[in-house]
C-alpha cells in the first residue's frame, strides 16, 4: 500500500525542524505540519528568554558585518547591553583569523532528499587554498557544552555532511572531501575554548545515510505521537496541547541537556526505520 506524505513537497528540512521531530514528532506535527506558531502565552521569565534570543541575533550582526570589513569603531557602539558588550569585547580579544581565507557568511546550503530538501543556513564557512574547508558557528550558550553532547547534535552531522554533499561551487566546481571539512563552534562566554570537529569519508557515509533515513520515516508516517520523554516536554512551548502542563513552556534555548540524543550516527547501521 502507498502511503501518501503529510507534508507537501517539496519540504525544506532544516537542523531545527529535524531536531524536533526527534525531540518529539507531536511537537514538529504541531509546528511544521499544522503551523501552529504561538499555542499560548508562554511561562516566565518569557520577556528576559526574548531578549536573550534577540541579543544572539545581533551578536551575530556584529560579527557579520565584521567579516564584512566594516571598522569595528563602527560596530561596537552597536554593542549596547551587558552581554553584548562582553560577547563582542571577547570576540575581538580572541576573533579567528582568516587572513587568506575566502569567507562564505551567512550561507544557505541545499540539496534535494527524494521529493524534499535539506537546508543549513551557516554562519561562515572558510576555504583556504591548501584545500581545508572551515565551517564556523557562533553560540552564546550560558554554559559551555561538553563536547560530546555537541559532537552528537544533529547540527553537527548535517552541517558538515550538506557542504560535502552541495558545497562544490564554493570550490570552484571541485567536490569537497570530507577530510577537508571542520566544524568549529566559537563560544562568546568562552572564547578561548571553541569545540572542535574534523570529519572523514566514514563519518559522511554514515551521517548522509542516517539524513535520508530520517527524511524518509518523517516524509512517510502517519502518526506524530508526543514524546515519551517528558523531560523534553518542561520548555516546549506546545506542552498545553499534550495535557503535560496547563501553559506553554519557554520557546527552546539551545541548552545542553543531559539527554542523550535520539539517534546515534555513528551506529546508523542499527536504526531501523
Amino acid at each position: 500500500m502507498n502511503v501518501t506524505s503529510v507534508l507537501v513537497p517539496p519540504f525544506s528540512f532544516s537542523q531545527a525542524s529535524l531536531q524536533d521531530y526527534l525531540d518529539c514528532p507531536r511537537r514538529f506535527e504541531l509546528r511544521y505540519i499544522r503551523q501552529i506558531r504561538w499555542p499560548a502565552v508562554e511561562s516566565e521569565p518569557a520577556l528576559e528568554n526574548e531578549h536573550r534570543l534577540e541579543e544572539g541575533k545581533r551578536f551575530h550582526r556584529l560579527i557579520q558585518q565584521y567579516l564584512l570589513g566594516i571598522p569595528v569603531e563602527k560596530l561596537t557602539p552597536l554593542a549596547s547591553s551587558s552581554n553584548l558588550r562582553r560577547w563582542w569585547e571577547n570576540y575581538l580579544a580572541a576573533a579567528p583569523s582568516f587572513s587568506g581565507y575566502t569567507k562564505h557568511i551567512e550561507l544557505l546550503l541545499s540539496t534535494a532528499v527524494g521529493e524534499h530538501r535539506l537546508v543549513a543556513q551557516y554562519d561562515l564557512i572558510a576555504l583556504h587554498p591548501s584545500g581545508q574547508v572551515l565551517i564556523y558557528d557562533w553560540k552564546t550558550y550560558t554554559r559551555r557544552p561538553r563536547n560530546e553532547w555537541m559532537a552528537a547534535r544533529l547540527q553537527t552531522h548535517l552541517y558538515r555532511a550538506l557542504l560535502v554533499r552541495a558545497g562544490a561551487h564554493l570550490n570552484g566546481g571541485t567536490p569537497i572531501r570530507p577530510e577537508q571539512v571542520e566544524m568549529i563552534y566559537w563560544y562568546a562566554e568562552h572564547p578561548a575554548e571553541p569545540a572542535c570537529f574534523p570529519y572523514n569519508a566514514d563519518q559522511y557515509r554514515r551521517d548522509w545515510a542516517a539524513l535520508e533515513k530520517l527524511v524518509s520515516e518523517i516524509t512517510t508516517t502517519q502518526d506524530f505521537p508526543p514524546t515519551e520523554n517528558q523531560a523534553h516536554c518542561a520548555l516546549c512551548s506546545y506542552r498545553s496541547y499534550c495535557a503535560r502542563g496547563i501553559r506553554a513552556g519557554l520557546a527552546e534555548l539551545e541548552e545542553e541537556s543531559d539527554d542523550e540524543p535520539d539517534i546515534n550516527f555513528e551506529q546508523i547501521q542499527e536504526i531501523a526505520f
